[in-house]
């Protein structure tokens, strides 16, 4: 316990000042120029470049009478922006078509309670009782295309449920979305369990599907229990990346396939919330959010094509940084954070150095393995801690600090008691420290010293206690009457 207390008094004794340039020094390694890109509005996130890279897609929220996303397209030289959503009902997860004449968006336009619904929504942020944001998986959703030179819209998808998170193909073929139409088609070939856990969580039963980009020729990709959404192609259209999260929807890794649905492979397993992976040009490796540095702490973080190695971390600002994507020539990074200070994010750019991505990458220690004779053999750290520590620093950094005590106070090591499985887990941890910030041992080469200690009594036999209170003699029970003190 002392070590997890003095961890939280140098957390707190670090100057706001020192962490802010300490972030800003960890980003460096693999961002420089970072601007932010949008202001409007309450928030706004999500930006996706044009194939020429020269012009945004994103969400936000800046509309008077809707307090829901709408979808903007920005010109990156200018600046100059429209709307090319409805304006009306919630929408999502736009795309732009290689060609660059059209887009793509989730919209629930069609909605027939679509206005009566925002006015809800604003009459309860009116009166202080606005809900926490979350998202819905709104049955209404439907894919939509829209022709930036007619103006006109029209239903993709048009099947009951929520069909979202589209993205184009690089030739523009074919389209890759989620869904969870499964769940109203053919709920009754569900089991009664199954159908209460898709009520209360509609999210459950969204898997993968590919189309043409005319909306024809569906395919279901996926169909593990559990979300699997969030897709895209990498650059020669040849695979898809996703998140797939468990059936409890409160842990999601990242995945790769084939673009046919073949050669699944999950690329993490860090046991957090990790999710909206996005590939680079070179196909070398993806980018992607998680949270494993704390609840609500999400950071960027890189892990190569592979998943052979650990994941490398790119943020280090405390609050959100999430939904990255990279420009077609994967020389600039787009993605949403927190980091304004203000309560809203909004859409962040920088200028990307992928040599340095690859170094770092090159450099990480391979997937699940510790360095030799520097830990408990008979331990086995978990991936996430393994990966939690490569992210670490020797430098004193709230992040870092804060990421040690959750690991080291949390549920994984069971309280740590002496000789338990989850103290040996907390001392290879501390071990596994030790060698990553080149602390040596003090003694031979091993940071480990053995010793003996009580770790409990047992009551024998012979404990009697007898009460004597004049010629009346009690003969009292043991661990009933009376208990000897263990020491």
């Amino acid at each position: 316990m002392r070590t997890v207390c003095l961890l939280i008094s140098l957390a707190l004794s670090v100057p706001v000042a020192a962490l802010a340039d300490e972030a800003a020094e960890n980003e460096a390694r693999l961002l420089s120029s970072t601007r932010q890109l949008t202001f409007a509005g309450k928030r706004a996130g999500e930006g996706y470049f044009s194939a020429d890279g020269s012009k945004m897609i994103f969400q936000s929220e800046r509309e008077k009478d809707n307090p829901f996303f709408q979808i903007y397209l920005i010109d990156l030289e200018t600046g100059d922006t429209e709307r090319i959503s409805p304006g009306h009902g919630k929408t999502t997860c736009a795309w732009i078509h290689p060609g660059g004449k059209k887009v793509m968006f989730a919209s629930t336009h069609s909605d027939p309670d679509a206005r009566k619904k925002q006015e809800e929504a604003l009459k309860r942020r009116a009166e202080g009782k606005e809900k926490r944001y979350s998202w819905d998986y709104d049955a209404f959703f439907d894919i939509y295309e829209y022709n930036l030179e007619t103006k006109k819209s029209r239903n993709l998808t048009r099947t009951p449920g929520y069909d979202a998170e589209g993205a184009y193909s690089p030739d523009g073929r074919k389209v890759v979305f989620g869904s969870n139409r499964l769940g109203y088609s053919d709920a009754d070939r569900l089991s009664a369990k199954d159908r209460e856990w898709f009520k209360l969580n509609p999210s459950f039963l969204m898997d993968l599907f590919i189309m043409d980009a005319d909306g024809s020729n569906v395919k279901q990709l996926t169909s593990e229990p559990g979300y699997d959404g969030g897709a895209f192609f990498n650059v020669d259209g040849s695979k898809i990346c996703w998140r797939r999260f468990n059936r409890e929807g409160d842990q999601a890794e990242i995945w790769t396939m084939n673009v046919d649905g073949g050669n699944e492979k999950q690329l993490t397993a860090l046991d957090a919330m990790s999710w909206a992976p996005y590939f680079h040009s070179s196909g070398e490796y993806l980018i992607f959010a998680t949270n494993l540095n704390g609840f609500a702490n999400f950071e960027l973080y890189l892990v190569d094509a592979a998943g052979a190695r650990e994941p490398v971390r790119v943020t280090w600002t405390d609050g959100f940084d999430g939904l990255p994507a990279f420009s077609p020539d994967g020389k600039r990074l787009s993605w949403t954070s927190k980091r304004t200070g203000k309560k809203g994010s909004q859409i962040f750019l920088a200028d990307w150095n992928h040599s340095a991505a690859l170094e770092l990458l090159a450099a990480a220690p391979v997937r699940g393995t510790p360095p030799q004779g520097k830990e408990d053999p008979k331990v086995e750290l978990s991936t996430k801690a393994l990966a939690g520590l490569a992210a670490t620093t020797s430098k004193v950094d709230q992040g870092d600090l804060r990421h040690h005590i959750e690991y080291l106070a949390g549920p994984e090591l069971e309280g740590r008691m002496t000789g338990t499985p989850g103290e040996r887990k907390a001392t290879a941890y501390v071990a596994r420290a030790f060698a990553e910030f080149g602390l040596k041992p003090f003694l031979g080469d091993n940071y480990f010293h053995p010793f003996e200690f009580t770790a409990g009594v047992d009551l024998g036999k012979g404990n009697t206690l007898v009460l004597k209170t004049g010629d009346e003699e009690l003969d009292l029970k043991v661990d009933e009457d009376w208990r000897p003190l263990s020491f």
